[in-house]
């Protein structure tokens, strides 16, 4: 009697374990059987929209820009306030020092025997080394800050130092020539940045750039005309990433050529309007 007992106790709990490992066995046949499904969704219903890198390339200010009115009397304000309240420096001190030897030595009580003993070490009076700089000064020629031929040069990246200059390439879209941000189409396998960077090293100039993250920093989209519209195209989608330019590389393209710099104000001549929406909102006019 002890013994059925017993028995029954233990079949009580084996009967729940057949029936979770059941259980166990139906969830993970069902997970697999719905990812399989969702990868044949997915291989038979491929994206309607082309995909596109451009790279925004900058090249930033070489010079400080010109200040403005306001600007330059915060400057003679601040300069004048720094002058009152500084102390003196080590060289306005060697001039004092310098002043009070020589009036010494022009007194007629002057004893040279309690002047410092400098032995043979030659003394450099604080004037002399004004005098000095002063030469030195005299041979320095500052560069131009403004060259009208470089300025007017858009396809040169040394044009408007003070400005932000923004790389466009002429392009053609749907046979018609555009000015774009360089740009190229992605390719199975390589991410969006691989596409900027490609599109970047596609261009004869031979630029170098540093790229800010891998990220886009903006997209543009646009459809295709109803007749040019196919089941497989519907559209394109461009993402854009910003890069700073590092070297310029090889020698600038020629009058005409296919790539110009130009700053935030003068996108407008270039672009369309529709595209220059979503360029106008990354680009800094630094």
């Amino acid at each position: 009697m002890a013994s059925r007992s017993l028995l029954q106790f233990l079949s009580g709990f084996s009967r729940p374990a057949v029936g979770n490992a059941s259980l166990r066995l139906f969830s993970s046949t069902s997970v697999c059987r719905a990812t399989l499904q969702t990868h044949n969704v997915i291989e038979r219903a491929p994206s309607p929209w082309t995909l596109m890198a451009a790279v925004c390339l900058q090249r930033l200010p070489v010079i400080s820009a010109d200040c403005s009115p306001i600007e330059q009397q915060f400057r003679q304000m601040m300069h004048q306030m720094e002058q009152e309240k500084s102390l003196l420096s080590d060289h306005e001190l060697q001039l004092l020092e310098d002043a009070e030897r020589m009036s010494r030595k022009q007194a007629d009580d002057y004893d040279s025997d309690r002047e410092d003993d400098h032995g043979d070490q030659e003394i450099v009076l604080a004037q002399d080394l004004e005098d000095s700089w002063e030469q030195k000064m005299k041979s320095f020629q500052p560069a131009l800050r403004v060259t009208a031929d470089a300025d007017q040069d858009l396809t040169s990246s040394e044009r408007c130092l003070a400005d932000s200059l923004v790389l466009l390439a002429e392009q053609q879209v749907g046979g018609e020539p555009l000015w774009l941000l360089p740009q190229a189409r992605w390719q199975e396998g390589e991410t969006l940045r691989q596409t900027a960077e490609r599109a970047l090293a596609s261009l004869p100039a031979g630029l170098k750039a540093t790229f800010l993250g891998n990220a886009p920093c903006g997209v543009y989209k646009f459809k295709l005309p109803q007749a040019a519209r196919t089941e497989s195209t519907v559209g394109t989608k461009v993402f854009f990433f910003k890069a700073v330019l590092s070297d310029c590389g090889g020698p600038p393209a020629g009058p005409g050529g296919p790539l110009l710099w130009a700053k935030k104000g003068e996108l407008r001549r270039y672009l369309k309007p529709a595209y220059m929406t979503k360029v106008d909102r990354f680009v800094l006019g630094l």
